[in-house]
């Protein structure tokens, strides 16, 4: 990560979703307006998430409900994961959805039980004692531990929950063994990502609401990093090292690249 931001070069806003857009798929207030200024002046908006729980077109079409356009522009966790899937592999998934279809685009056969090579660990609504023994089981006979991401909660208007890393902790506890991780700010996410933009770190900036991820993104891909107070990480919080914008959201952060407002680092 860089605290040094040129506005004037950056062509392409990697935008987080919990927290920075919305919160539990409820609007922040001025997200959608940011969105569409940010667009207006030339530049992409390419929503990166570590939410594995959506198909692509769920994280699109929710992202239409409130306002937004994102087609061809969300890339998830799961995604990320399935890049590390190889075509042909048995693939036990504790998931969602979104890593059900990334392993099938990967070309990987999804087991329920029993042998298998991949062990894939996300967001599971359904995890319980018996998918707790079946994963560390498989991964104890020596299947490859792969997980979505570790972000142990995520944002929402009541406070945070449980998120993917608080069941990927307890495979891992269970397995002894940790996991090989995918989302942000791992480098199978960021290698997704230059895949999908097509250029370095030096036209990006990462939005994100959490330095251990979005900050450790950023620094991963290059780019500077700015920090939102609307998800996870409370106003007047100290952080550090300091991130190259500190405001409390993205119609913020908006300003500041369309040179409304000045910004912190």
């Amino acid at each position: 990560m860089t605290n040094v931001l040129d506005p004037a070069i950056v062509t392409t806003v990697l935008c987080d979703l919990d927290g920075v857009v919305w919160l539990a798929g409820h609007p922040i207030p001025g997200s959608v307006d940011a969105v569409a200024r940010l667009r207006a002046s030339g530049r992409r908006v390419l929503f990166v998430t570590n939410n594995s729980v959506r198909r692509l077109a769920d994280h699109e079409a929710a992202l239409a409900r409130i306002g937004i356009d994102a087609t061809g522009d969300v890339v998830s966790s799961a995604q990320a994961a399935g890049t590390l899937v190889r075509v042909g592999e048995r693939v036990m998934v504790l998931g969602g959805d979104g890593v059900i279809e990334a392993v099938a685009a990967a070309g990987g056969e999804i087991v329920d039980d029993g042998p298998c090579e991949v062990v894939l660990v996300g967001l599971d609504r359904r995890f319980d004692y018996e998918r707790l023994r079946r994963a560390a089981t498989a991964i104890r006979r020596g299947a490859r531990f792969v997980a979505t991401n570790d972000d142990a909660t995520f944002p929402t208007p009541e406070g945070p929950i449980p998120g993917g890393g608080a069941i990927v902790a307890a495979v891992s506890t269970a397995a002894g063994s940790p996991p090989e991780l995918a989302g942000k700010p791992h480098a199978p996410m960021a290698a997704l990502v230059h895949r999908v933009v097509g250029a370095d770190g030096t036209t990006m900036v990462m939005v994100g609401d959490r330095m251990s991820t979005d900050g450790e993104f950023a620094a991963r891909l290059g780019c500077p990093f700015a920090l939102v107070r609307s998800g996870v990480t409370a106003p007047g919080v100290e952080v550090a090292p300091l991130p190259a914008i500190d405001v409390a959201d993205l119609a913020d952060v908006t300003n500041v690249l369309l040179g409304d407002v000045p910004g912190h680092g």
